[in-house]
Formats: C-alpha cells, sequence, structure tokens
C-alpha cells in the first residue's frame, strides 16, 4: 500500500527561503510542492522521506531564486491489485460504491464488481443515493451510511490530464477500482 521511491528534481528555491539551513529550505518547498499529489505511474504523496543529496545553487540570468537539484525519497500509497484493504463508505448511487480512506477519496467499487446477487433501493433520507442489499440465502445484508468496508484492489488507473473541460465532475489523477464479491470482503459488520 505504502512504498518509498527514489527520485530526482530540480526546483527553485525562493529567496525568503534562503534564511533557513540549505537542507530545511529546501525540505519545506520540496513539501509544498509534492504533498497531497499524485506522481503519475508512482502514486499519491504522503510524506518527503528523506533528502539524498542536494546540488547545484544556480542563480540563473533574471531570476533572483537559486535552482538546486535534489535527489529525494518520497512516501507513496499505492495500492496493488489483489491487495485487501478497509475503507469507510463515502457515496452510495446507481453506479455502486464510492469510499474513501481519510486522505484519499477515488476508490470506486462499480455495480459489476458488487458482491451478488445483489439490488438496490432508493435511500428515502437523500436523493441520487440507493442503499446497496446482498441476498445470502434468503438473508438481505445491507450496506449503511458510514459502514467499514473490507474491498479487494481491482485495478489502478492514472487517467490522463484533460485538456478541456468537458465534465462537472472534478479530474481525479489516480482511480482505484475496488471489488466485494468474494467471500470476507464487504461490510465488515457483515463478519462478525
Amino acid at each position: 500500500m505504502f512504498f518509498l521511491s527514489q527520485i530526482e528534481h530540480t526546483l527553485m528555491l525562493p529567496p525568503h527561503l534562503l534564511s533557513l539551513p540549505l537542507d530545511e529550505a529546501i525540505k519545506e518547498q520540496l513539501d509544498s510542492i509534492f504533498l497531497d499529489k499524485v506522481i503519475d505511474k508512482l502514486g499519491l504523496c504522503v510524506s518527503v522521506y528523506d533528502i539524498r543529496s542536494i546540488s547545484g545553487g544556480f542563480i540563473l540570468p533574471g531570476d533572483g531564486a537559486s535552482t538546486y537539484t535534489a535527489k529525494i525519497r518520497l512516501v507513496l500509497f499505492r495500492p496493488f491489485v489483489g491487495e485487501i484493504i478497509t475503507a469507510r463508505l463515502k457515496e452510495s448511487t446507481v453506479d455502486g460504491l464510492r469510499l474513501s480512506l481519510g486522505f484519499f477519496d477515488d476508490i470506486y467499487v462499480p455495480v459489476p464488481l458488487l458482491f451478488s446477487p445483489n439490488r438496490s433501493e432508493p435511500d428515502p433520507g437523500h436523493t441520487n443515493r440507493v442503499d446497496w442489499i446482498w441476498n445470502y440465502m434468503d438473508e438481505d445484508y445491507h450496506v449503511h451510511g458510514e459502514d467499514e468496508i473490507r474491498f479487494k484492489v481491482h485495478d489502478v488507473r492514472y487517467p490522463p490530464i484533460p485538456l478541456e473541460p468537458k465534465d462537472v465532475k472534478p479530474f481525479a489523477p489516480m482511480v482505484v477500482t475496488g471489488s466485494l464479491d468474494m467471500d470476507g470482503l464487504g461490510p465488515t459488520s457483515w463478519w462478525g
């Protein structure tokens, strides 16, 4: 789920940070660049783990900032296919479930990957929301409000950045697709 990746990054250090020791100033700038950002094919940056080396310090003509190249290690969230993760229910619609880990909300379980046999019923308290129900041996098991849900990672995608906004829906740079169609998956309350 979490990986340590080493990358090399060239950054400009603004003059107001030059009063700090160099490693602290660069760490502060790296935090502002990488934290809570998705790096294509690597994952969501959770932390700048450490700085391995710093080189440079050049001031380019017409610029007041010095430019450095830093080799750094980042802690990244990148679930692998087949991994079992527990998340909270964020939304339940006719398209399926949307789950959240608290720090990452782009986890979707589409209807074909839900438990089967299933059915949905309109949620009387909310428009555009449904309650999903799994029928097992003539007994109904409901997915409720903010249930803890155990799911299996089916796919991790990094969609291309849209050039023109076509959708009203915000762009998600990393999307995790989950599956609940296996024993032990679904709301943790079902499994005691």
